[in-house]
């Protein structure tokens, strides 16, 4: 069975959060939250909260064994963009843009694909 859980419009910029979301896709569940926890991005942080939700949902709402969870997918997408201005000298402004993200992560409990299943 699968389970998700979302983070919609997170402070950080999509492409640093996919950096991350990268090193845990498809792996289980435990090795994906203690790969996570040594990371020194900033983005790590809310990706485990993320991660950790999912898992809850699924012990909690669906009455699924924590060990056999695996991270089936988990993507990240572009959310909407705050638009600040910067002074600037002589009176000119410069326009920054603060990006937001929204991830989804899908766990599941079903086998993985035996081409995940080699030990690593």
């Amino acid at each position: 069975m699968e389970v998700q859980a979302k983070l919609r419009f997170l402070r950080a910029s999509p492409r640093k959060v996919k950096l991350v979301i990268d090193m845990v896709r498809r792996l289980p569940l435990a090795r994906a939250l203690e790969q996570l926890a040594v990371l020194p991005q900033a983005a790590a942080r809310p990706v485990i909260k993320l991660i950790n939700s999912a898992a809850a949902n699924a012990v909690n709402n669906n009455k699924l064994d924590k060990k056999k969870l695996w991270i089936k997918s988990i993507v990240v997408g572009q959310g909407p963009r705050l638009k600040r201005w910067r002074p600037r000298a002589m009176g000119r402004a410069t326009p920054i843009h603060k990006p937001t993200c929204h991830i989804i992560v899908v766990v599941s409990d079903e086998d993985r694909p035996s081409r995940f299943n080699k030990k690593v």
